[in-house]
């Protein structure tokens, strides 16, 4: 089998942030613009709804959500996965936060996250598990390529603290330059 090798480093930061749309627990349509200039988000990516490794992560930012929460940051979580099995991961992990069906990779790709992936030797296209740190003005502050959630290492404390040295402008080399920061999501 050949597999086509598209080998798309993820964004950088200071990147513009592409926009798209989750759904909430009841149905409905949220754009990750509808957060610019109102809320930090955080958007990661994962290869597959109930499997371990994609359980782990959930799980670590559901038990931390209400740090998240009220540190005015929001969560998606974005995979190749269909809405039905979203809503159902929702239901048995109990996940406050919205998650994003990206069936066709659309998303994934604009992120740069889709990839050759290699199991026990074999190489596939999929997912690889990523996470942005988006800024209220749409730009990408923070990339972790390549995530390995660890049962019980929650992220909460370094995501939060990201945002405040971004906020407080402690650290120049990740605040985002001023001609990204006027532009709005692409």
């Amino acid at each position: 089998m050949h597999i086509e090798k598209n080998n798309a480093e993820p964004l950088q930061e200071n990147s513009l942030a592409p926009d798209f749309t989750a759904l909430d627990l009841d149905g409905k349509a949220i754009r990750l613009s509808d957060f610019c200039s109102k809320k930090e988000v955080v958007v990661y990516f994962y290869p597959k709804d109930f499997t371990p490794g994609c359980t782990t992560e959930a799980a670590e930012f559901t038990r931390e959500y209400a740090k998240f929460k009220e540190a005015n940051i929001e969560i998606i979580g974005v995979s190749p996965d269909n809405d039905d099995s979203h809503k159902k991961f929702r239901e048995h992990m109990k996940i406050p936060y919205l998650l994003a069906s990206d069936a066709q990779n659309e998303i994934s790709r604009k992120y740069g996250v889709y990839g050759v992936k290699n199991y026990m030797g074999t190489e596939y296209m999929g997912v690889n598990r990523s996470t942005f740190l988006i800024d209220k003005n749409s730009v990408i502050v923070k990339v972790y390529p390549r995530i390995k959630p660890i049962p019980g290492k929650g992220f909460a404390d370094e995501y939060i603290k990201i945002f405040e040295m971004i906020t407080n402008n402690e650290n120049p080399s990740i605040k985002a330059n001023d001609t990204i920061k006027k532009n709005r999501y692409r």
